[in-house]
């Protein structure tokens, strides 16, 4: 299963209104949880019968989805923090995916963005790994980056809050 078709799956379920999903091939079982009680997504990959060789894939382009920074939909929702009045000027680059956020492409190389840079559309502001796969994430909007509001190498949940911009 592709990481794009996972993406799509969890957008379904989190639309429809379905508690629960669970998809279970030969290389991967995925269980979609929703609703305040339960975990949002647990990924399982299937027990492998032949050890395989690791492989590191090449950095892949994504595009964050990019939302104009306004009250919540639902304020109980802890995976978002509030948006303070301040902050309600800005646009707030969200991930596109569940996985670990880096702001560099490697340990010893610089952040691909810092407070106080202008960015352009489609600049690498940061990568997501998920399942090995390392994503670049793009901007799609022009402006300048004030608030980064996530720490380097930390997990971070679809539609979470990456940066804040202010449009230029």
């Amino acid at each position: 299963m592709k990481l794009n078709e996972i993406q799509d799956l969890i957008k379904f379920v989190s639309k429809s209104g379905v508690n629960e999903v669970e998809l279970e091939t030969k290389e991967i079982k995925i269980v979609i949880k929703a609703g305040k009680q339960a975990a949002p997504v647990l990924v399982q990959q299937a027990p492998a019968q032949i050890a395989q060789p690791q492989v590191i894939a090449a950095p892949q382009v994504v595009t964050a989805p990019v939302v104009q920074a306004t009250t919540p939909a639902n304020p109980a929702t802890p995976a978002t923090p509030a948006v303070s009045n301040d902050d309600a000027k800005y646009i707030t680059i969200k991930s596109p995916m569940i996985g670990t956020f880096y702001r560099s492409s490697a340990p010893d190389k610089p952040p691909f963005v810092n407070v106080g840079d202008d960015i352009e559309v489609g600049k690498p502001v940061c990568i997501i790994e998920a399942m090995k796969l390392f994503n670049e994430i793009e901007s799609e909007v022009k402006g300048k980056i004030v608030k980064v509001l996530v720490n380097d190498a930390t997990p971070v949940e679809y539609d979470q809050p990456l940066f804040l911009v202010d449009p230029a």
